[in-house]
């Protein structure tokens, strides 16, 4: 990780620095929920919104929100967008805004998202002479499973009026506090996931000519699957395929008769999902006949890869050389095998995601994302506001 920077605030105005980003954000992390289950959260971020007169619809997709902020003039429409949910992770943290849910906490940093969001609404809500054209607010369920995205949009969040294009950020604690990476192009990968059962005969483990055994199948299946990337795929391009579960057997002296694995498959260009579903048929198929065995696969498409337009993301990447006054500053190398079903968005309209630092190792910030003892830097919520409103700024006002 590179190192964290000194900052000065003096590029953040001072009426998001005055903003209560943190105080929202504790509060946020205090009460976290699982994806379509945010039900707390989103009345919470309602109740923000109404209080400050911003129009708003809730209940999209069962848990989303859409705030809707309109300019002084006509221009474009920018959405901006915010996932809400955390995950199933018991919390090991000890500071006073600790997780009140047993088992669930937000160890990936969507509190902040939302607080950023929060954010940047009050102020543009504050500043409505200060741009041309609308801003959408999407506040969107469950990022982390199953997918809020796609729903949302179904429901019609970027239609009337239509979206001319959309900006959303992620809290990095892979990058120092100080730093936003930008990147044009494929950012974070497409999410596929498959379930395998293998199907053999057990019997005695010191009789196995009598048996079809599901363990040696399913060794042979696990090495061969990793030659589809070093074989099948272009090493110029990157892709992943992970088995992280195999289960078999019950007992140290019977061969299993069955066997159950399952695993993702990770790649940024969208024309490997036409390779490497029908690859591992072939593998499944091949290896299962030469041993008398059958399968049963289920493979499906989570997340499509996430890939940001090139001047959107020029436009982020030149409001981010302004906001971080740090040496470090813009880190273009910031590509991920991680997914996000921001990519649902950026497939109907035009857009950036992009990542804003968040760590601080001086701090002991510097746990990794779904770490039960994650945390971040919260200097990096204002920088987020200032980044959102500057881009709305430039945006719409440039369209006009």
């Amino acid at each position: 990780m590179l190192s964290s920077p000194p900052h000065s605030d003096t590029s953040i105005r001072s009426d998001i620095q005055q903003l209560d980003l943190v105080s929202w954000r504790r509060h946020l992390h205090q009460y976290p929920e699982l994806g379509f289950k945010e039900y707390l959260t989103a009345e919470f971020v309602a109740q923000r919104l109404t209080e400050w007169g911003i129009d708003h619809q809730t209940g999209i997709a069962e848990t989303g929100i859409m705030a809707t902020i309109a300019g002084e003039q006509p221009g474009p429409v920018l959405a901006i967008r915010a996932d809400i949910d955390a995950l199933p992770i018991q919390e090991e943290n000890t500071v006073s805004y600790r997780s009140r849910h047993d088992g669930v906490m937000h160890a990936c940093g969507h509190d902040g998202h939302t607080a950023i969001a929060l954010g940047t609404a009050r102020y543009l809500s504050q500043h409505h002479q200060d741009f041309a054209g609308t801003v959408k607010i999407i506040f969107q369920p469950a990022e982390e499973s199953p997918g809020g995205a796609k729903p949302m949009i179904e429901a019609g969040v970027l239609q009337n009026p239509q979206v001319d294009a959309i900006i959303g950020l992620h809290l990095w604690n892979n990058l120092p506090l100080g730093t936003v990476g930008v990147k044009s192009g494929p950012l974070m990968a497409a999410v596929d996931l498959f379930e395998c059962k293998i199907q053999g005969k057990g019997g005695h483990g010191a009789m196995p000519h009598q048996t079809t055994d599901a363990v040696v199948i399913s060794a042979q299946i696990v090495n061969a699957l990793q030659a589809i990337v070093a074989r099948h795929v272009n090493p110029l391009d990157s892709a992943v395929v992970t088995v992280g579960q195999l289960h078999a057997g019950t007992a140290s002296n019977v061969i299993a008769d069955s066997s159950f694995m399952s695993g993702t498959v990770r790649y940024f260009d969208p024309e490997l999902a036409h390779l490497i579903e029908p690859r591992m048929q072939d593998i499944l198929t091949g290896i299962c006949q030469s041993w008398g065995a059958t399968y049963d696969l289920k493979y499906w498409r989570l997340y499509p890869p996430v890939i940001n337009d090139a001047a959107i993301a020029d436009l982020v990447r030149s409001i981010s050389t302004e906001v971080i006054e740090t040496p470090t500053g813009v880190v273009p190398n910031c590509q991920t095998m991680g997914g996000e079903d921001m990519s649902f968005f950026l497939q109907e309209v035009p857009g950036c995601y992009f990542f804003l630092g968040s760590a601080n190792d001086e701090r002991g910030l510097a746990y990794p994302h779904h770490h039960p003892q994650f945390d971040f830097d919260e200097t990096a919520l204002a920088m987020g506001v200032e980044i959102f409103v500057r881009c709305v700024e430039k945006f719409c006002n440039s369209k006009r």
